[in-house]
C-alpha cells in the first residue's frame, strides 16, 4: 500500500539531528520559553520575512490569539464580523467564534479553492473588521486584491498559513508576511511539521506582538503579573528544537513536492477527474494534491484496490456541521460541490519515483 503520508519515513530523514537536539533539550533542564524557542522564533521570522514570530501551542490557537490580540487593542469587539472562505477547514471559523466575533462565509473560486476576491466586497458592511484568507491546500490566495479591498475599507487581514509554509507570492514575499498577521500550524503532517501539535504567529506590528507575547503566557509579561486574561499556549522547547532542524530542509521539501505535483499534472489523463489549477508555481507548496470527481467513492475504492491510500479534505462544509447549526440554512453551492468531490492523492518528499508512477497509473486506469 502506498501510504497517503508516511510520517515515520518523513522524520527518519532527520533522525540523528532530532536525537541530538532532543538530548540537548533534556540535558538543559529548561522545557518552556527558553533558548530553543527564542532560536526558532528568530529563524522563522528570518525565513518568513516578518519582524516577529510568536510560538504557540497549535495553529488554531495562533488564529484565536491574533483575533484576541486585536480585541485587547480595541481594534475588534464582540459582534464584529470577519470574512472567511466557506470551504475552509473549520479551525479558521472556530477562531472567529471563540472570540465572540461573527464568521461571514464567502464562496471560493472553483479553480483555486481559495476565497473569491470578486465576492468579498459584497459582504463588507459597517460591522466588518477583517478578512481571513486561507491558503488552502498550499496555494496562496490573491493577496494583492484582498489587501487592496482591505485598505479601501480599513480592514485587517489575517492569513491562515496552516498549509502554506514557504509559499512565495509574486512580489517575493512569503506566506505569513503578506498581511497584518499570519497564523501557522506545525501539526505533524504539515510540510513543516513538529512531532506533536505546534503553531506560530508572524507579524511586523510591534504593538500586536507585545500583546500576543503576554496573551500566550497567561496574560503575563512578568511572572505572576497578569495584565490580560490570557491563555496557556506555548510552543515547547523540544518541538521548537525539532522545528529548527526541519526548517533548514523546508525549501528542499517543497521542491520535491513540486516535482511530484508536476508529474501528476502532466501525466494524469482521465476525463472523469478535475486536476488542480495552479496560478503561480512558487505560490503553491503542495501540502495537498487535491483532485475532484463526481464519482469520489468509486474512485477512492478503485485506488485502494490498486494499493493507493487517499484522504478527503474535507467531506463536510462548515455550514453543514452540527457545531454551526445557525448557518445550516445558508447555501454555498461552490463549496458544497468542492466538499462533495475532492479527493487528496499521496504527495510527500519521501515518495519514490515508482510510487508516483503507480499513483498515476492507478488514477488513469479508473473508468
Amino acid at each position: 500500500m502506498i501510504k497517503f503520508l508516511d510520517l515515520q519515513k518523513v522524520n527518519a530523514q532527520y533522525t540523528q539531528e532530532l536525537k541530538q537536539v532532543a538530548s540537548k533539550v533534556i540535558d538543559s533542564g529548561w522545557y518552556l520559553l527558553g533558548e530553543q524557542l527564542q532560536r526558532f522564533e528568530k529563524q522563522y521570522s528570518q525565513y518568513v520575512g516578518s519582524k516577529y514570530t510568536i510560538g504557540v501551542a497549535n495553529g488554531l490557537d495562533a488564529l484565536i490569539l491574533i483575533i484576541r490580540g486585536y480585541k485587547e487593542l480595541g481594534v475588534f469587539k464582540e459582534g464584529d464580523e470577519i470574512l472567511v472562505p466557506s470551504n475552509t477547514y473549520i479551525a479558521s471559523i472556530l477562531a472567529i467564534s471563540a472570540n465572540g466575533l461573527v464568521p461571514i462565509l464567502v464562496e471560493p473560486e472553483l479553480e483555486s479553492y481559495n476565497i473569491d476576491p470578486d465576492l468579498i466586497e459584497a459582504h463588507v458592511n459597517e460591522r466588518t473588521v477583517a478578512i481571513l484568507p486561507v491558503h488552502l491546500y498550499g496555494q496562496l490566495c490573491d493577496m494583492e486584491r484582498i489587501n487592496s479591498i482591505a485598505s479601501k475599507y480599513s480592514l485587517k487581514v489575517i492569513e491562515d498559513c496552516a498549509q502554506a509554509h514557504g509559499g512565495i507570492y509574486k512580489n517575493g514575499l512569503k506566506a505569513g508576511n503578506l498581511a497584518d498577521a499570519g497564523g501557522h500550524s506545525f501539526y505533524p503532517g504539515k510540510n513543516l511539521g513538529a512531532l506533536a501539535d505546534g503553531g506560530a504567529i508572524t507579524t511586523s506590528n510591534e504593538e500586536l506582538y507585545k500583546t500576543l507575547i503576554a496573551l500566550r503566557n497567561y496574560g503575563s509579561h512578568i511572572k505572576y503579573q497578569n495584565i490580560y486574561k490570557g491563555m496557556n499556549s506555548r510552543l515547547d522547547e523540544m518541538n521548537a528544537a525539532f522545528l529548527s532542524v526541519k526548517l533548514q530542509h523546508l525549501d528542499v521539501i517543497i521542491q520535491k513536492r513540486r516535482i511530484i505535483a508536476q508529474r501528476y499534472l502532466h501525466e494524469i489523463r482521465n476525463q472523469k477527474i478535475a486536476l488542480p489549477h495552479v496560478q503561480n508555481t512558487e505560490a503553491h507548496v503542495w501540502h495537498l494534491f487535491v483532485i475532484r470527481t463526481d464519482e469520489r467513492e468509486k474512485l477512492q475504492k478503485h485506488l485502494a484496490d490498486c494499493g493507493v491510500q487517499t484522504l478527503i479534505h474535507y467531506p463536510i462544509p462548515p455550514h453543514r456541521q452540527d457545531a454551526y447549526v445557525e448557518l445550516s440554512g445558508l447555501s454555498f453551492p461552490i463549496s458544497e460541490k468542492i466538499h462533495a468531490e475532492v479527493l487528496s492523492l499521496p504527495i510527500s518528499e519521501v515518495m519514490t519515483l515508482d510510487e508516483v508512477s503507480s499513483v498515476i497509473q492507478a488514477v488513469n486506469s479508473y473508468n
